[in-house]
């Protein structure tokens, strides 16, 4: 026999996905490879999800890809609230955290309890980047838009006028999640473009 429904309960998780759907209007500054429009944040999300799928044979550590890949589905939805802060925008990353640390109250708040807790703890596990599987998450928060950048003929480095410096900076920590990745991406993404004259030197 089926155990009882909890319509509270359902009623607060079907609340939670409906929100997602928001996510799907939330602009990103990355373009999609083909350079016609710039992707938002769901299709960001799916894309690192199916990346991890595949490319997470190439991590430092072993990790448990379920528990990374969740973390990368929902790592941003906080910006349904805070809005996307581009990797580039100094003013506004002095304010990222707490507008996004307000978020994560309110949004990850709408599902029950236990799933809050849940979530919310995949949450601060990404942005403490201390474990295998955030220091991996990370690394895929840094490589998709790279290898988007790059096949899109580094249009969005050149717009924004991207120095070197900012990309090794932004990508400081890259490595710690993958060592092998962060060298591909490095050779194959970044450097043709800095020769190129997309990316401008320091």
């Amino acid at each position: 026999m089926n155990n009882p429904v909890n319509s509270e309960r359902l009623r607060q998780q079907f609340a939670f996905c409906l929100e997602m759907d928001k996510e799907k209007e939330i602009g990103r500054q990355t373009y999609l490879a083909d350079g016609t429009r710039k992707e938002n944040d769901a299709e960001h999300a799916w894309h690192m999800a199916i990346m991890t799928l595949i490319l997470g044979e190439y991590a430092n550590e072993k990790i448990d890809l379920l528990r990374t890949i969740s973390m990368l589905l929902i790592h941003d939805v906080v910006e349904i609230d805070a809005g996307d802060t581009y990797a580039y925008d100094e003013e506004g990353k002095k304010t990222q955290h707490a507008r996004e640390l307000a978020a994560a109250d309110r949004i990850y708040g709408m599902l029950p309890p236990d799933q809050a807790k849940k979530m919310r703890a995949l949450w601060d596990e990404f942005e403490a980047c201390e474990t295998p599987e955030a220091r991996f998450a990370r690394t895929m928060d840094n490589i998709q838009p790279a290898l988007l950048n790059a096949a899109a003929g580094g249009k969005a480095w050149s717009e924004k006028g991207v120095h070197l410096g900012q990309i090794l900076e932004r990508n400081k920590n890259t490595a710690s999640g993958s060592q092998t990745l962060w060298d591909y991406s490095r050779e194959n993404f970044i450097e043709p473009n800095l020769e190129s004259g997309q990316i401008m030197p320091d």
